[in-house]
């Protein structure tokens, strides 16, 4: 199936300005995760950034940069059936939630004196709650993250197919993905539910999605939301689709994330 497909790449060294080291990481899904580390300033914390779907480390290559820029270590890697990662299936947060809780733990082991948090990106996010726990992690930014991997299908085969003509196939197709993934995946669908799983949040937590999201539409959203710990944080970006945040509206997505980040993982500079 299409939606499951492992989307591999060649990606290569890491760019010179991100300063960064190649990582290995193994993981309990089963796979060595690729991807590039890179430090920061003694107390300026380390951020794992998590990519979406069908994408690579590359996509959130503009925030490592940011990040960097202010002090940040920064850790990028692909899932597994990502990138450079092998993989036999995407599996919508189910392994990946194996993967992200590898990567912190590399993080940890790397830099044993930094507070650690996550950013994490549809799929990514999606994973930062749905691994053995959610991430235990200093600070925690979900965006695009969808509560539900029901609609979510339904929502993703509406947008794909298009029209009229795309809600009456989705009627027809969507049950029958639901019965095909589980034995393919290996997972049941009922444990592909971010929304059950965010209230068990241990960090601070920022929750962030655009408001013409067709993927997670916004009512999803703040559903997920509002089952979020009572201290949590909440940025529904206008006008925004299932789209990079970062590159939609560069300065009103740093002026949220990045005072939720610093707050919760510098030290202050001496």
């Amino acid at each position: 199936m299409f939606l499951v497909h492992p989307v591999q790449v060649a990606i290569g060294p890491p760019p010179p300005e991100l300063g960064a080291q190649p990582a290995e990481i193994p993981s309990a899904s089963g796979a060595i995760l690729h991807g590039w580390i890179a430090e920061g300033r003694p107390g300026g914390g380390v951020v794992v950034l998590m990519h979406g779907v069908r994408a690579n480390r590359l996509a959130m290559l503009q925030r490592a940069l940011d990040l960097k820029s202010h002090g940040f270590g920064v850790l990028l890697f692909d899932f597994q059936a990502h990138g450079e990662s092998l993989g036999r299936h995407i599996t919508f947060g189910y392994l990946e939630g194996r993967d992200a809780a590898a990567a912190v733990a590399f993080a940890r082991r790397r830099f044993p004196e930094e507070k650690i948090g996550a950013i994490g990106v549809s799929l990514g996010g999606a994973s930062a709650l749905l691994g053995p726990r959610p991430l235990a992690v200093d600070a925690l930014v979900l965006e695009s993250v969808f509560s539900d991997i029901h609609p979510a299908l339904i929502n993703r085969l509406r947008v794909r197919l298009g029209g009229i003509a795309g809600a009456v196939v989705t009627l027809v197709v969507a049950p029958l993905l639901e019965v095909m993934m589980p034995p393919i995946l290996g997972v049941r669908l009922g444990d592909l539910r971010p929304i059950d799983r965010i209230g068990a949040v241990t960090a601070p937590l920022l929750v962030i999605s655009g408001t013409a999201d067709l993927y997670t539409p916004i009512a999803e959203a703040q559903a997920l939301y509002d089952h979020a710990p009572a201290s949590s944080q909440f940025w529904a970006v206008p006008g925004a689709g299932h789209v990079d945040l970062r590159t939609y509206e560069p300065a009103a997505y740093w002026s949220h994330v990045l005072p939720f980040l610093t707050g919760h993982l510098q030290s202050p500079q001496r």
